[in-house]
């Protein structure tokens, strides 16, 4: 059993959990925008600051090699997703870059996010962050990404 910060995080893979602990130790909420290493190519994070948009707007994003932690820093935002498999209309998958884009979700669901709450998704896993809730606004937030083979994904 793994102790310490990241079994502070019940029900996390042990990876996951230290991944999200690494990158809160790194003060992603005084970063500039940009790419920072935690484990090299393995884990690292994008900090990020935008206006939210309304959803008609966005397009869903979906990876293959990495697992997503994303974590509000500042602002509101919602984020609309669907499970495995239910991304449709989609774009030509970019393989260097790990995204591929949909315009559409079947059976989108949504969640909405407040400073210091997170969601994952798993490789597959359509997702389209930066929704507006109520009004556009900025945001900031950490996206952590995790190489889907270190948890065996």
């Amino acid at each position: 059993m793994m102790m310490g910060k990241a079994s502070a995080l019940p029900g996390l893979h042990p990876v996951l959990a230290e991944a999200l602990t690494q990158a809160i130790a790194a003060w992603p909420q005084d970063k500039a925008p940009g790419r920072y290493e935690l484990q090299g190519d393995d884990i690292f994070m994008n900090v990020m600051t935008f206006a939210t948009q309304e959803p008609e707007q966005k397009k869903a994003e979906l990876h293959e090699q990495y697992i997503d932690i994303q974590l509000l820093l500042a602002g509101n935002e919602r984020i609309l997703y669907g499970v495995a498999g239910s991304a449709r209309q989609c774009e030509e998958r970019h393989i260097e870059e790990d995204y591929q884009l949909c315009s559409a979700i079947e059976g989108v669901q949504q969640l909405d996010l407040k400073p210091g709450m997170y969601a994952i998704f798993m490789p597959g896993e359509p997702h389209k962050p930066g929704c507006r809730v109520k009004e556009i606004e900025e945001i900031k937030k950490v996206v952590v990404k995790v190489r889907a083979s270190l948890v065996g994904a």
